[in-house]
């Protein structure tokens, strides 16, 4: 039967597919179906990018214990799997006596959790530290750093990729049933079609185990397990990004002064040079809605300009916004992550409800923890040709001369600039559009390269980019997607030739 796995794992974003790698090193059948057409289309691609230190989490949590491992390995990770990572640290900047004692009790919170190096500095230091902040005194996090999200997600699921985990995309899951031995899956009438259907035309997977790694979703995915009572809300957060030339006057992220519940607007540096502001944090019911309105930017602004007086329209490239899936108790307190098997209401599947901040430097423990769990009840034999390393695309814009030299003469098509705001050549263009996921969309292609999100976001190069992956998978123009199913560029010519494709 094809579409029977030892394990599916619901959501292929960052934590999905860090179980998906974690779970590749054994010799088992491993499935992953993800509702959108790529991995980090939802909130693992929609963050501050920041690997947390660990110190704002409770003692003795998931997030805290999950975060602090996270850290600690993540230049392994990014080592194996090729991806951007920058340990520059953070400062939590402060101007009173009672942000003084708030990080005093942040810093008792960290160092019980274990996070690594944190002191207090005064004003003198915090401006040799950043010289553009504005603040009387801060806590200083060495530990912290930043990554890129887009990468490192991409890198966890193509490594599992490469170790036999088949993804799914296009694959949302509508029901799930209890069955002899395992489960039956049904996912959405628009996913691929030559295997068997299910009600509706909807096409039907089994298994012996399941994942609910389902991000925004945990909660309705964890119903349809039977695991039924958790209420998990929708905290909106909207960024702006800025123009590169901001970049040099901010080494590492500057935070205010946190509350119990939320670390408040910041500004953060990207391993790409730009620097982001934000997030707000907005209660919200819709899980797909991710328009950033002007008030909120100008909020924004104001709000991040009283720690770093830098930001100005004219420097404005972009804005974006996440959402983040809070499992909240009866009476709106946020909880923990919750990693569980309930025997009892469903055998053989891990429920994972609430993975919120800090889900991405978290991650890989979390694979690991997951995998634990499911061998401590089922043992499989090792996976003999697992191989963690992953190669990324060779990026020409952080290459020095000679390595560009040799990158154009190893393959012509890297002398050839599609993107100009990034540097990003051909030759990257289509190893993107070759990709191990299958992935065929013009974000899907964005997030691997950069292209379009320079200071024009596409002004020059998207059509370029269009017409290459036109050539190269065979496609007819309406069929070239943004992002999302439907999000179709073309629909038709303005004048027909005949004898010419014009659809």
């Amino acid at each position: 039967m094809d579409n029977f796995y030892d394990m599916i794992i619901i959501g292929g974003g960052v934590i999905g597919s860090a179980v998906a790698r974690e779970l590749a090193r054994y010799q088992i059948k491993i499935a992953v179906l993800e509702k959108n057409l790529d991995v980090c289309y939802e909130t693992s691609g929609r963050n501050s990018a920041v690997v947390h230190g660990g110190f704002a989490y409770d003692e003795g949590s998931l997030k805290a214990r999950f975060c602090v491992e996270g850290n600690r390995e993540m230049e392994a990770a990014a080592k194996e799997l090729d991806f951007a990572f920058l340990r520059c640290g953070k400062v939590l900047v402060g101007n009173t006596p009672e942000d003084m004692e708030q990080l005093k009790k942040t810093m008792i919170q960290g160092e019980k959790n274990g996070s690594r190096g944190l002191r207090l500095v005064d004003e003198a230091e915090l401006h040799r530290l950043v010289p553009a902040v504005v603040g009387k005194f801060a806590m200083f996090s060495p530990a912290s750093g930043i990554l890129d999200p887009f990468e490192f997600t991409v890198a966890l699921a193509e490594n599992a990729c490469q170790n036999g985990v088949r993804y799914y995309f296009d694959h949302e899951v509508r029901a799930i049933e209890r069955e002899s031995g395992g489960y039956k899956i049904t996912t959405r009438p628009e996913g691929a079609g030559e295997t068997p259907s299910g009600p509706e035309g909807g096409e039907v997977f089994r298994c012996r185990w399941i994942v609910n790694a389902a991000g925004l979703n945990c909660g309705e995915i964890s119903h349809m397990l039977g695991i039924k009572g958790y209420r998990v809300i929708g905290s909106k957060g909207d960024y702006l990004i800025l123009d590169k030339k901001t970049g040099p006057l901010l080494p590492m992220p500057v935070y205010p002064v946190p509350s119990n519940t939320y670390m408040g607007i910041h500004v953060t540096n990207t391993t790409s040079g730009n620097v982001t502001v934000g997030p707000n944090a907005e209660l919200v019911t819709d899980f797909a809605y991710y328009g950033v309105p002007r008030e909120n930017m100008d909020y924004l602004a104001e709000s991040a300009s009283r720690l770093w007086p830098h930001i100005r329209k004219e420097d404005y490239i972009r804005n974006y916004s996440g959402i983040l899936p809070k499992w909240v108790d009866e009476n709106g307190k946020i909880q923990d992550f919750k990693i569980e098997i309930r025997e009892e209401l469903a055998p053989r599947a891990v429920n994972l409800v609430g993975m919120e901040s800090p889900g991405l430097t978290s991650a890989i423990p979390i694979g690991r923890y997951v995998a634990g769990m499911i061998l401590e009840r089922e043992s499989f034999p090792e996976n003999k040709t697992f191989n963690p390393l992953r190669k990324g695309i060779p990026h020409f814009q952080n290459a020095g001369e000679q390595e560009r030299q040799a990158l154009i003469a190893a393959d012509p098509d890297y002398g050839e600039l599609i993107c100009r705001c990034e540097q990003v050549t051909k030759a990257e263009i289509l190893r993107a559009i070759r990709n191990p996921l299958g992935v065929s969309t013009l974000s899907g292609i964005k997030v691997r390269t950069r292209a379009m999100m320079g200071r024009c976001q596409g002004g020059y190069c998207q059509m370029r980019i269009a017409k290459l992956l036109q050539e190269e998978r065979g496609l007819r123009k309406a069929e070239i997607l943004h992002n999302r199913t439907g999000s179709r560029l073309f629909f038709g010519s303005i004048r027909e030739e005949a004898g010419h494709e014009n659809t």
